[in-house]
């Protein structure tokens, strides 16, 4: 099933989760790779001061990514928010996303991500600011945001209708409210009431961790799509494992550890090429833990990386680890999804 969003069709409707410091380029085309239909950016500030740190040009590469290009950005100030959607427009975006579902408090605190659903008004400004700086070049314009606020301040629905009236083209809706963080489960009544509420496509997020609960969701919801964030942490074949079980009912085999190996090889070696020596051993850490902590000897893999401070060593070490795994098991075990999933991106900004 296919989804469109302004000229843009997505191969399907499964979605990666902007997550800060995780949903970089090298991450977005592994996803792609093996089966999203569509990824979101790492939020970008609309701060122009912030536009040439390295941190923010970073987020903004999207060399030989496919599109189309989407790009999150966050902000508190209208115009600043337009000044920004031109900015990266003109550096590729074909798509901009607003950021209105982020609970960190480095964020909130400035007022911005779901910190806006608190103002309604000024939510409602940004929007108009945005999809008219958009609109001259023919990019949609899509919004992320929250249940709402606080259990007495859920006003998601509310905003939804106001935000497509502005010209907004999809919604996506986290069922959790700011107050919970990725605390609680999510809850879906609220998605699938903004869903009955406006026409644009709505997407559900939150705690969307099996090919089930996709489907289960999707069910509950009648959301057009789905948006995985956390899940795809070290498993980005999640999305062809949902895709297949809703298209057949069945579920699909676990990769071969000799692809996983592979896989993850290739994803350091883009991740390095990005970041650079220092920096890129370093980052590449997590993205190493998440793949091998429910592995055998995982734990202690984990601890030994962190030792490692050159790329070439990391490789090494990381090869040597999936050659004596698949000596051990052709394929990678049969995932179990947790209860609850590690928060170390809670701070920035983790979206599932």
């Amino acid at each position: 099933m296919t989804l469109q969003i302004g000229t843009h069709t997505l191969k399907n409707r499964l979605f990666v989760a902007p997550m800060a410091g995780v949903t970089d380029r090298p991450f977005r085309m592994l996803c792609r790779e093996l089966g999203a239909g569509y990824a979101v950016s790492e939020m970008v500030t609309s701060r122009k001061e912030l536009w040439n740190t390295l941190k923010t040009s970073r987020r903004a590469n999207h060399d030989g990514e496919p599109g189309p290009i989407a790009v999150q950005i966050a902000g508190t100030d209208a115009a600043m928010m337009a000044e920004a959607t031109v900015y990266n427009i003109e550096r590729g975006a074909q798509i901009i996303d607003i950021n209105m579902g982020c609970p960190a408090k480095k964020v909130c605190n400035k007022w911005a991500g779901s910190a806006l659903m608190r103002d309604e008004p000024l939510a409602l400004e940004i929007v108009r600011a945005v999809v008219d700086a958009a609109q001259p070049f023919n990019v949609p314009v899509t919004l992320k945001m929250r249940t709402g606020w606080s259990e007495e301040h859920r006003n998601a629905v509310k905003l939804a209708r106001d935000f497509e009236s502005a010209g907004v083209q999809m919604l996506t809706v986290h069922g959790r409210t700011r107050e919970q963080g990725y605390k609680g489960n999510a809850e879906y009544d609220t998605i699938a009431a903004v869903k009955a509420a406006v026409r644009v496509p709505v997407v559900a997020n939150g705690d969307i961790r099996s090919p089930e609960k996709a489907r289960d969701v999707l069910a509950a919801t009648g959301a057009d799509a789905v948006m995985i964030g956390r899940a795809a942490q070290g498993r980005p074949w999640i999305f062809r494992e949902i895709a297949h079980f809703l298209d057949t009912g069945t579920h699909l085999a676990p990769p071969l550890v000799a692809e996983v190996r592979r896989l993850l090889l290739d994803h350091l070696v883009e991740h390095y090429a990005l970041y650079g020596e220092f920096s890129g051993v370093r980052t590449a850490r997590k993205h190493i833990g998440w793949y091998v902590r429910t592995l055998p000897d995982g734990e202690a893999f984990r601890a030994q990386m962190n030792t490692i401070e050159d790329s070439a060593a990391q490789l090494r070490a990381v090869g040597d680890y999936f050659d004596g795994l698949a000596d051990r098991m052709d394929r990678m075990p049969v995932h179990q999804a947790a209860e609850e999933l590690s928060g170390e991106e809670e701070a920035a900004c983790a979206a599932d």
